[in-house]
């Protein structure tokens, strides 16, 4: 079937909309994905997503359930846009003889989408982490703290509670700039990469294949609902498939550490302490969350952009004639 093409400024609209609507839902589980995934052996602050979640609004208010979302809705747009826009256009390419895409041309696709969005997901991803993570770091402080006021040792008596100093995403950027240049806001670009590509290319042809499946007539597109549920099981699936990059990836990200938490030199440093000292399992810590996480948000994406209300947006304005 030939679908009616979709004008590049209508792609990247529908991109920008479906990505605020769908961060704006689900970034609560998104926070506490990232405080999950960055906790390690011997210093865990929460058990789960709902004690992470409970322990955040004790803690940081309801609004801190939502810190560094102003940085994800400032760069989501153009990150969902070039996503989905980029994937159309290399399926567009690779099908110009006509022929139905094969498995591998879609995998092919997703992959070049997969790889087009990092320029933005990685700076992106930087900053989000910094900001996601600081309560995690700062109620760690205060335990610790805590159990040094009631230590009987004189050093233990005269420590005082930590206070936490709340920072920017502007001035993260602004100090990693001053120190490490442009490239400070691509740390873990090869982990991004590792996570990303590999998302797409499981994501794109999974959903189109599942909504293929809801279409009576291949002349006519699936139903909303249709597209939603394809956009969610492909997107849950495709989220737990690359979760242990996603690890090595948060943990890598992660400027601040707790007390006694690794650091890490790269992906393969990362991937062996990771494996030595905590286990197997750790490489799907949050899982379940990234799940809740993108099962949502591209159900959402791919409605907001197979209805296409960009289309009915650019329609609304004047036409002007030569």
């Amino acid at each position: 079937m030939a679908d009616k093409q979709i004008s590049l400024p209508a792609k990247l609209i529908n991109g920008g909309i479906a990505g605020l609507i769908g961060v704006t839902c689900v970034f609560p589980i998104d926070l506490a994905k990232t405080r999950l995934q960055n906790q390690q052996n011997g210093q865990r602050m929460y058990t789960s997503l709902s004690d992470c979640l409970i322990k955040t609004i004790r803690s940081e208010g309801y609004f801190g359930m939502y810190r560094g979302a102003a940085v994800n809705l400032t760069l989501v747009t153009p990150e969902k846009a070039i996503k989905l826009a980029a994937n159309d256009f290399f399926r567009h390419h690779l099908s110009k003889d006509g022929k139905k895409l094969t498995l591998l041309k879609e995998m092919l696709a997703g992959c070049g989408a997969g790889t087009c969005q990092v320029i933005v997901t990685t700076p992106m991803e930087m900053l989000k982490i910094q900001l996601q993570d600081a309560g995690r770091i700062a109620a760690q402080k205060k335990l610790m703290a805590a159990q040094a006021q009631l230590s009987s040792s004189p050093a233990a008596a005269a420590a005082e509670p930590a206070v936490e100093t709340r920072t920017t995403a502007t001035q993260i950027t602004r100090e990693l700039l001053r120190s490490k240049g442009i490239a400070g806001l691509y740390k873990g670009l090869g982990a991004t990469l590792l996570r990303d590509v590999p998302f797409s290319i499981v994501y794109f042809p999974l959903f189109a294949n599942l909504n293929k499946l809801g279409q009576k007539d291949p002349n006519v597109k699936a139903p909303f609902y249709v597209s939603f549920l394809s956009g969610c099981l492909a997107g849950s699936t495709a989220a737990v498939a690359v979760n242990p990059c996603d690890v090595i990836k948060t943990r890598l990200q992660s400027l601040q550490r707790g007390v006694n938490e690794d650091t890490y030199s790269g992906i393969l440093d990362c991937t062996k302490k990771i494996w030595q000292r905590e286990g197997p399992t750790a490489f799907f810590k949050g899982a379940y969350c990234r799940a809740l996480v993108i099962a949502p948000l591209f159900g959402i994406a791919q409605v907001v952009y197979f209805i296409g209300i960009a289309e009915f947006l650019l329609d609304m304005l004047p036409k002007h004639r030569a």
